[in-house]
């Protein structure tokens, strides 16, 4: 997948840099440092359609901040057990 040049790459391991998980912030759930934004959110909003240029306008946070949920979020479930669920 081609970058344009303004894209801001996270590496691997700068999603900590971004995501905070603290119990008395959103009952724990993984946000945005400094904020009420929740990975899920970011990551909802991005596969209903929503561009990344309008999650950061939309939630006032910046396009590093969504590249950081999408690392965290990859991380989540990169050693998950995937189960076949067969149709009923």
């Amino acid at each position: 997948m081609a970058r344009t040049a303004t894209a801001q790459r996270v590496p691997p391991d700068d999603w900590r840099d971004h995501i905070v998980i603290d119990p008395k912030v959103l009952a724990g759930k993984p946000v945005i440092k400094g904020s009420r934004v929740s990975v899920a959110v970011i990551v909802g909003g991005l596969a209903d359609g929503a561009s990344v240029q309008e999650i950061c306008r939309s939630y006032e946070i910046e396009e590093r901040d969504v590249r950081a949920a999408l690392a965290y979020a990859a991380d989540s479930v990169e050693g998950e057990r995937i189960v076949t669920l067969s149709r009923r």
